[in-house]
């Protein structure tokens, strides 16, 4: 029979496994890009489009303005033209699609691509050295910027 104070800590033991559990990443190496989509999510946690717009807006992360417009963010300056407009992206392509292009867009359109791969250590060979082993965007904020991805439809 469980004392007293061991039941709530047996209990606490578990929502802190429950939570790890969910916060787990697939690492970038791990990353299965299959009929040009990466089917399972990067992590435990569901993407925040809210939170994947500041992402893709912001010039110091993504900095995916630069290079695309998008009308939702009219209110941002300075929208590229270099990669397609896109809006009405989530109309195009699945959600799955969406990650394996934010992913390693080589992988998905071609090698000659300058769109970078976000979530991969494949990142040619001459890297800056303060950069080496780390990725451009976390897993959470690729899942981020899928899930805003995903609301701009026609």
């Amino acid at each position: 029979m469980l004392s007293k104070l061991a039941k709530p800590v047996m209990a606490a033991a578990f929502v802190l496994a429950a939570v790890q559990a969910s916060a787990q990443e697939v690492a970038p190496a791990d990353v299965k890009i299959a009929d040009y989509a990466v089917a399972e999510p990067l992590t435990g946690t569901s993407g925040d489009a809210v939170e994947g717009a500041k992402t893709f807006a912001n010039r110091g992360l993504g900095n995916c303005l630069a290079c695309h417009a998008v009308s939702a963010l009219e209110t941002e300056q300075f929208h590229g033209n270099v990669g397609l407009a896109l809006d009405g992206v989530a109309d195009r392509w699945s959600a799955d699609e969406l990650r394996a292009i934010v992913v390693d867009a080589k992988q998905i359109f071609a090698e000659e691509t300058v769109m970078p791969a976000f979530y991969s250590l494949d990142y040619g060979i001459t890297p800056r050295k303060d950069l080496v082993g780390k990725t451009i965007l976390t897993a959470q904020q690729v899942e981020d910027v899928v899930a805003y991805l995903a609301t701009l439809k026609e």
